[in-house]
């Protein structure tokens, strides 16, 4: 597979290589064993460097690579019987949101997730994985239902965040998002949301009020996106990879600060490398964590539901006088 992305070029250029000595050797009958194998575990070594350390800029482009899995791939991959449930009832079919019942393992969930398309054709009937209140909305009717028979919620988060048009504006995008955050908080049953993606701002949110928030390890999840942040900050959106850097958006960093329990490792280069391996690992984790969650009642399930999202964050309380005002405001201000 050739290299889409720029820091993978010379890993994709050496493989060319390799790939060019083994053909010759084949046409000109010439035995290069020696040259290839030594080739091949220098490639090795290049591929884990590469991929043992990458920036949290590399990170972002390998989240947001056009050959990524989506929420229909890992979920005709992780699941079983499932049935696509479409509409919010109130006034369309959101195609940036899709869902329905499915089985885990044989143990019957309700599965949503945000969609992005995979041509540019698909990505405009889904809104670029973008939805409008009416995704919202569908998503919140799914889960409801799940909610009503008692049956687990699995969320897919992949969207660079709500669609910000005044379309959606003029329907209700910041209720529909706030009500999501509201209903799933108190849903009495086992919630579990895995980042595969990106996971921008409400948009991400409004699917990611679970028990067991999980990472993709290749993902991203961030408050806004690191081109908006780089637009307000510098007003250029290119300086995205700057911004990316020092918003602490990977999955090492949520999992330092306790904002997601788990990273689920993707296969070296990234899911989109082996889908079908990324996707057992996907099932490992969500089987693992099910477990846990099913032993719970409703009640415990929405106080561990608290429980989780208020441990997030640090806080200092600084007790001043007026006379201390000016070290307080000195205190206040980050280094």
């Amino acid at each position: 597979m050739s290299a889409e992305l720029p820091f993978e070029k010379p890993l994709d250029e050496l493989r060319k290589k390799i790939d060019h000595l083994r053909q010759v050797g084949i046409d000109q009958q010439i035995d290069f064993t020696e040259e290839l194998a030594r080739l091949e575990e220098k490639y090795k070594q290049m591929e884990d460097e590469l991929y043992s350390s990458l920036s949290a800029a590399q990170i972002m482009h390998l989240a947001r690579h056009h050959q990524r899995p989506t929420s229909l791939d890992y979920i005709n991959l992780v699941f079983t019987d499932f049935i696509e449930l479409h509409g919010d009832r109130l006034f369309a079919d959101d195609l940036a949101i899709v869902g329905g019942l499915a089985k885990l393992n044989g143990v019957p969930v309700t599965v949503v997730g945000h969609q992005r398309g995979k041509d540019t054709k698909d990505n405009i009937q889904r809104f670029f994985g973008s939805p409008h209140p009416e995704g919202f909305r569908k998503a919140l009717r799914f889960m409801q239902q799940a909610n009503k028979f008692g049956r687990p919620i699995v969320t897919f988060i992949d969207t660079k965040g709500a669609y910000p048009g005044d379309t959606a504006e003029a329907r209700g995008q910041s209720e529909a998002i706030a009500r999501n955050l509201r209903e799933m908080a108190l849903f009495g049953v086992p919630i579990i949301c895995v980042v595969i993606g990106e996971g921008g701002s409400g948009g991400a949110l409004a699917l990611g009020v679970g028990n067991r928030v999980l990472m993709l390890e290749n993902a991203i999840y961030s408050v806004i996106s690191p081109n908006g942040a780089a637009s307000i900050l510098w007003k250029d959106a290119s300086k995205a990879d700057v911004a990316a850097e020092a918003m602490k958006i990977t999955a090492r960093d949520l999992k330092e600060f306790g904002i997601i329990e788990e990273i689920i490792p993707e296969p070296k280069g990234g899911a989109h490398r082996d889908p079908a391996a990324a996707a057992e690992s996907i099932r490992e984790a969500l089987w693992n964590h099910l477990q846990e969650l099913s032993a719970m009642t409703p009640e415990q399930l929405i106080e561990d539901r608290y429980r989780k999202f208020r441990a997030i964050g640090e806080f200092a309380e600084l007790n001043a006088g007026p006379a201390d005002s000016s070290a307080v405001a000195e205190a206040a201000i980050p280094e």
